[in-house]
């Protein structure tokens, strides 16, 4: 689906509250509560917006500690397999396949480093994973939301 100016700025005003009103982003973007009503249900329909969900500091969770993990798996190991191993770890807040030497990234959270290192054993328990190479996140410098290039280029005033 191609998107349109408007449609992109639609886009991108949700990203930034998704509580935000037809008749407040139709204000923000030049439109009807209608007309934007119509345009967000074309842009569900069409799979461009997927779904709305609360974005919450995991420091007020408690899951303070982050971490990222190099998985290495045996032989020719599919994505599918590694989805498999790393899905049912409720520390596993990303996960990803990736070039280089190993065979997947992961991103983990959780409550502190005891709680980190007992997900790493977990992860290492899998039959598919030889090993990992674990790097703890010190601080974090930038946290964007989910936005697409042009959005960075380009930000709204």
């Amino acid at each position: 689906m191609r998107l349109d100016d408007l449609d992109r700025q639609i886009v991108a005003y949700l990203l930034d509250d998704a509580r935000a009103s037809y008749a407040q982003v139709g204000s923000r973007v030049g439109l009807s509560a209608p007309a934007v009503k119509r345009r967000v249900d074309r842009l569900r329909q069409d799979g461009v917006i997927t779904g709305y969900s609360a974005v919450v500091d995991p420091a007020a969770l408690g899951w303070t500690t982050e971490a990222f993990i190099e998985l290495f798996c045996s032989g020719a190991t599919s994505p599918e397999e590694i989805y498999l191993s790393v899905r049912k770890h409720p520390e596993v807040v990303a996960a990803y396949t990736v070039t280089g030497e190993a065979s997947a990234l992961v991103h983990l959270r959780a409550r502190d480093i005891q709680h980190l290192e007992r997900a790493l054993e977990r992860l290492r328990a899998e039959p598919n994973i030889t090993r990992t190479k674990t790097s703890i996140v010190l601080s974090r410098l930038i946290g964007r939301p989910n936005k697409g290039p042009e959005d960075a280029a380009n930000p709204r005033p």
